[in-house]
């Protein structure tokens, strides 16, 4: 089963992704994957993502093969993308595949019948950190239902944004967007949040919504996918921590820059670093459903 978009899964998928993420946190699981051999085809960097995957892929007891870099294959000779996947598939049982292209892993899955797990393309997707990010809030709220999302940083460019709203709006969140001009949430999905009855309002600082966020949400400047100047960027620092809720826990996919100094850490509300320790539970729920194994 391929794991391309969140738009592929229903709230239903959602929950069941998240149910066997938690059964194997409660009790890790044994060696489901013996003898399936995983692909990490990595055209952009990563070190969460690839290195949970991986490690979720070895705790299910499945060998590991793959690249980092794809001055190393043989795309910097020529060679097309739907070739090198086809080729990837036939050596192995799943192909997780990050790539700078919008549109890669859904190329991918057209050319092979492995499955192909989405783990980043371009400014597009990124299904299983938005499946982790929701695991996370789901354990440090009890529920996902109703409540309060505020995104901040690059909402146009960042694929983890664009993954969790599409998600927020299947479990009536209210969400509340903070981006500077330039950054803005692309138009397609502020129409889809219309069409399905989402509460969302744009917002010009973060001061603006903390006292009204139980989530704060924030995002690192994607520079890499920038095609002009860089724009006023926001972050946060002690201080505004005063309005915030006292339940209210802050995220971060990870790899952070100045919108979230290192003295966040100490606080009560910091979660991004249990966020990012869900990911190795959450990526083997991904591919024992992906491999179709019986948990």
């Amino acid at each position: 089963m391929n794991l391309v978009s969140i738009l592929d899964l229903n709230k239903a998928d959602i929950l069941s992704y998240l149910d066997l993420a938690a059964q194997f946190k409660a009790t890790p699981p044994k060696e489901l994957l013996k003898n399936k051999l995983i692909t990490l085809a990595f055209f952009e960097p990563s070190t969460r993502t690839r290195l949970s995957f991986e490690a979720a892929a070895l705790r299910l007891g499945a060998k590991v093969m793959g690249f980092t870099d794809a001055k190393a294959t043989s795309l910097a000779k020529g060679e097309s993308l739907s070739d090198t996947v086809r080729v990837l598939g036939s050596y192995s049982d799943a192909v997780i595949i990050r790539h700078p292209n919008e549109g890669a892993a859904r190329l991918a899955a057209e050319q092979v019948d492995t499955p192909i797990i989405n783990a980043g393309d371009g400014a597009n997707q990124h299904p299983s950190q938005t499946l982790l990010d929701l695991f996370t809030i789901r354990e440090l709220f009890g529920k996902l239902e109703g409540l309060s999302l505020a995104l901040v940083g690059d909402l146009k460019y960042g694929r983890t944004i664009h993954s969790l709203v599409e998600a927020a709006s299947l479990f009536d969140m209210r969400l509340y967007f903070v981006a500077a001009d330039g950054l803005t949430l692309p138009h397609h999905l502020t129409e889809r949040l219309k069409m399905r009855g989402v509460k969302f309002s744009f917002h010009r600082t973060v001061a603006d919504v903390m006292s009204k966020t139980d989530v704060l949400y924030l995002t690192r400047l994607q520079k890499e996918r920038l095609t002009t100047a860089v724009p006023e960027y926001h972050s946060i620092d002690l201080d505004l921590l005063n309005d915030a809720k006292p339940h209210l826990k802050i995220m971060h996919p990870l790899p952070r820059q100045e919108e979230l100094p290192p003295e966040i850490d100490a606080t009560p509300h910091a979660a991004y670093f249990e966020q990012a320790k869900n990911g190795v539970v959450v990526r083997q729920a991904i591919l024992v459903k992906a491999l179709g194994v019986q948990a």
